[in-house]
């Protein structure tokens, strides 16, 4: 048996029992990484909404404060002038104004990541980051709702201080991590990051992708960590993404977190996109995700 069949196993017959102690999934979540909602997006209010949800439907999730991204975290994956004229509301965000709720969250939701994967790398296990608004952000400008790469932000940032030699980035948001593709090239970046962006590198056929992504997981072997973009877009019904059902994307993360965990590779996984309203539709598919994380950790 597969690792990830075994994880599908136990979503969908084993019963979570409060009475048996496990481990449990490290969350690393601020207040302060909140903005004020965007029209255009549900991502600057929904760390706040997942993990009151993931609360609600009792996951055995530690909330963990993270810190901050300082501004030389920011710098090493962005232009300067940049990223003070965003903090500073001077330039636009990824959502396209100069909001000061969003300019406050920014250090805070690549804070999260930053954190969650020095957690996930100092214990050789998992942790996650409840946020989004990152892979479109490039060296020098906003797209696409990201405004700071915190992916980048968390790769450099962990080459520098943190003794890890290569990070892999499993990209399973439905569109292209360009902004991701851009730092990685100015920074000269290939010999130290594995980028595999699911939106390009791989067809929109379910089946094929399905089929593929052990393999992929399996080629992170030679990293010190991987970070996962669990997006929540490619659900069949998301007017921005479109060929996974429910049962497809739970296989995803099955596969996954069940490749990873036989592996022993560190994981550190965040929300990514996700379009679909009511926004309860999204917060499902995250609800899965979260569930084929404790499978296969807990």
């Amino acid at each position: 048996m597969s690792p990830s069949s075994d994880i599908l196993d136990r979503m969908t017959t084993t019963p979570l029992d409060d009475s048996i102690p496990r481990p449990r999934i490290p969350v690393l979540f601020a207040h302060e990484q909140v903005a004020e909602p965007q029209l255009a997006s549900p991502s600057a209010s929904k760390p706040r909404d997942v993990v009151l949800r993931w609360q609600q439907r009792g996951y055995p999730i530690d909330l963990l404060r993270p810190q901050p991204a300082e501004p030389e975290d920011l710098y090493r994956a962005h232009d300067r002038t940049y990223v003070d004229a965003v903090l500073e509301c001077r330039e636009l965000n990824g959502f396209g104004n100069r909001s000061a709720s969003v300019a406050a969250s920014l250090p805070w939701t690549s804070g999260s990541m930053l954190s969650a994967a020095r957690h996930a790398l100092a214990g050789g296990g998992v942790a996650c980051a409840p946020c989004s608004g990152f892979h479109h952000a490039h060296w020098d400008a906003a797209a696409g709702f990201c405004t700071f790469n915190g992916l980048m932000v968390t790769v450099l940032a962990l080459r520098a201080g943190d003794g890890a030699r290569r990070i892999g980035i499993l990209d399973c948001d439905q569109h292209y991590g360009d902004g991701t593709e851009d730092i990685i090239v100015r920074r000269r970046m290939h010999d130290g990051v594995r980028h595999v962006t699911a939106g390009r590198d791989y067809p929109r056929h379910a089946a094929r992708f399905l089929a593929s992504l052990p393999g992929i997981v399996r080629s992170f072997a030679d990293c010190d960590l991987m970070l996962y973009q669990a997006g929540a877009d490619p659900h069949v019904d998301d007017p921005l993404g479109g060929y996974l059902d429910d049962e497809q994307l739970a296989r995803r993360d099955a596969i996954v977190f069940g490749e990873a965990c036989a592996m022993g590779l560190p994981v550190a996984w965040n929300l990514a996109g996700g379009y679909q309203e009511p926004l309860s539709k999204v917060l499902d598919v995250h609800d899965r995700t979260m569930a084929a994380c404790v499978a296969a950790y807990c």
